[in-house]
């Protein structure tokens, strides 16, 4: 890959940003929740810029895929997580909507990503 750093990556770009906008709707959450399902909504969505950070500076393209695909493994996660939030009414209808948005937008980054890991790494070989 061409980018010198995961901090060039649009994709862990968003995700941080994904991030940040979990952190601020559980801030909303109740205080019982503070370390139930806030608490792990936060883990699950600082856990994708995390792993697509790993994966780049590992520098290998196999490795880079292995830590895609826990990245993508903690989006399933979160958007689980987003569906129990606002079914206990913890979040909106909107704001789960919103947040379903993003992390069905960086879902596709990382597929993508992944699909363009492995052409790379096929044409290597």
């Amino acid at each position: 890959m061409k980018s010198k750093s995961y901090r060039d990556l649009l994709v862990w770009q968003k995700s941080i940003a994904l991030c940040i906008k979990v952190y601020k709707i559980c801030e909303l959450f109740p205080k019982s929740e503070l370390y139930g399902l806030a608490g792990q909504m936060k883990r699950a969505s600082v856990s994708v810029p995390s792993n697509v950070a790993e994966g780049q500076a590992r520098r290998h393209i196999g490795e880079f895929l292995q830590f895609l695909s826990i990245a993508s493994g903690s989006l399933a996660e979160l958007d689980t997580q987003r569906v129990v939030a606002e079914r206990l009414t913890f979040i909106s209808g909107d704001c789960s909507g919103d947040l379903e948005r993003d992390i069905t937008e960086v879902q596709k980054m990382l597929y993508s990503l992944d699909d363009k890991l492995k052409l790379a790494k096929r044409t290597k070989n």
